[in-house]
């Protein structure tokens, strides 16, 4: 079995490239270049120049910001198969956020010069690369609604529930998230003290495990009830 055929067995369980025309995915397959990064490694931060898309094909990518009194907003952990860096690719404007390796990750790394090419030739692929960019905004806006809305259990819950789906990118939910309580609190701009509550709260109930590094959900059932507190039964 090739390179590129294993590439393409683990990136077809990705919502958004199992659903490309096929001759996209081949496009992209043979314009792309695996990428190697060690724990804590840099691949781009904010203010860099635009350098092409990439999907994670193991590990995972840490995504946020730094203010300048050391204060880290974490956006997201970018896991295998997800694909990322799009944004830059329709502006041509420098990265939003920095990018540095969770533990070691492989990358496919299509070069923005490939990709702008491969779209001139072929410009109704516009789109398919617009879902992909659309797909996050929308979650982006769901982010915003619930911050602004939900107290913090709830807002714990559907986030535990948005990783194990993938963000809606993976094909069927996970049980087993390698996420720490801190990434967590992070993410939610929670304090570890509140996030760890919550927590320890779910794992009571039986809603999940909490390990090192890991949080297993048990009761997906659960978590979805208390991300939803005011909704209803279906008829």
């Amino acid at each position: 079995m090739n390179t590129t055929h294993i590439w393409r067995e683990q990136l077809l369980h990705g919502h958004w490239f199992k659903h490309l025309p096929v001759t996209l995915q081949d496009s992209l397959l043979r314009a792309a270049r695996p990428r190697a990064l060690a724990s804590g490694e840099c691949l781009f931060q904010r203010g860099d120049a635009p350098c092409g898309v990439y999907a994670v094909v193991h590990g995972a990518m840490r995504v946020g910001a730094v203010s300048a009194e050391g204060k880290e907003a974490l956006l997201a952990l970018v896991e295998a198969p997800q694909w990322f860096g799009e944004i830059s690719l329709f502006d041509g404007q420098p990265r939003t956020h920095d990018a540095f390796a969770e533990g070691p990750v492989n990358l496919l790394w299509v070069p923005q010069a490939a990709v702008l090419a491969l779209l001139e030739k072929h410009p109704q692929h516009w789109r398919d690369f617009a879902l992909l960019m659309s797909q996050k905004l929308r979650w982006v806006f769901v982010a915003l609604e619930q911050q602004a809305l939900l107290g913090a259990a709830p807002r714990v819950a559907c986030r535990l529930l948005q990783i194990a789906a993938g963000y809606g990118e993976v094909e069927g939910p996970r049980r087993l998230l390698q996420l720490s309580q801190e990434q967590l609190a992070l993410m939610l701009s929670l304090s570890r003290q509140t996030t760890n509550q919550i927590l320890k709260t779910l794992q009571q109930d039986g809603a999940l495990r909490l390990g090192y590094g890991e949080i297993e959900i048990l009761d997906p059932a659960h978590l979805a009830r208390m991300a939803n507190p005011a909704g209803t039964a279906p008829d």
